[in-house]
C-alpha cells in the first residue's frame, strides 16, 4: 500500500507541476521523472515500491481496455478508410523494421572495427600473456 501511495503522489506532484507551470508534457510523464531521479538520490527505497510496480506491471493489459473499448466507436471510420490506414501501418512498419536493421548493422560494424583493434593491440603487446588455464603462477 505504502507503493501505491508513493506511485499515486509522484503522479500528482506531476500534476500539480503541469498545470501550475504550464508544462507541456504530460503529467505521467513528469511524475516518473521525478520517481526516476528519487530512486537515483535514494530519497526513495525500490523496496518501498517494488512489490507494487511488479503488481502493475503483471496487469498492465487492463490499462489498454478503454482505449480498446474507445476505438470501437471509430469502426465506421477504420472500415471507410482501411486501405490508407492498412497503408500507413504497414509502410511505418517496414520503415522502422529496415532503420533498425541498418542501425544494428552500422553499429555491429563499428563493434568489429573496434574488436579487431583491440585483437591488433593485443598481439602486438610486449607483455607476457597468461592464459586462464596455466594461471597466474603456471601452475
Amino acid at each position: 500500500m505504502l507503493g501505491f501511495a508513493i506511485l499515486i503522489g509522484f503522479h500528482m506532484i506531476g500534476m500539480l507541476l503541469q498545470y501550475g507551470l504550464h508544462v507541456p508534457l504530460p503529467a505521467g510523464v513528469i511524475g516518473l521523472t521525478l520517481f526516476t531521479f528519487s530512486l537515483f538520490l535514494k530519497l526513495v527505497k525500490l523496496e518501498w515500491v517494488e512489490e507494487t510496480a511488479v503488481f502493475l506491471n503483471k496487469h498492465m493489459l487492463l490499462f489498454f481496455c478503454p482505449i480498446v473499448v474507445g476505438s470501437i466507436v471509430f469502426v465506421p471510420f477504420i472500415r471507410e478508410n482501411a486501405v490508407p490506414i492498412l497503408g500507413a501501418f504497414f509502410g511505418s512498419w517496414l520503415a522502422v523494421t529496415l532503420a533498425s536493421g541498418w542501425t544494428a548493422k552500422l553499429l555491429g560494424r563499428s563493434g568489429d572495427a573496434d574488436r579487431r583493434t583491440t585483437a591488433r593491440s593485443k598481439e602486438t603487446s610486449l607483455e607476457p600473456r597468461v592464459t586462464f588455464s596455466e594461471g597466474v603462477n603456471g601452475r
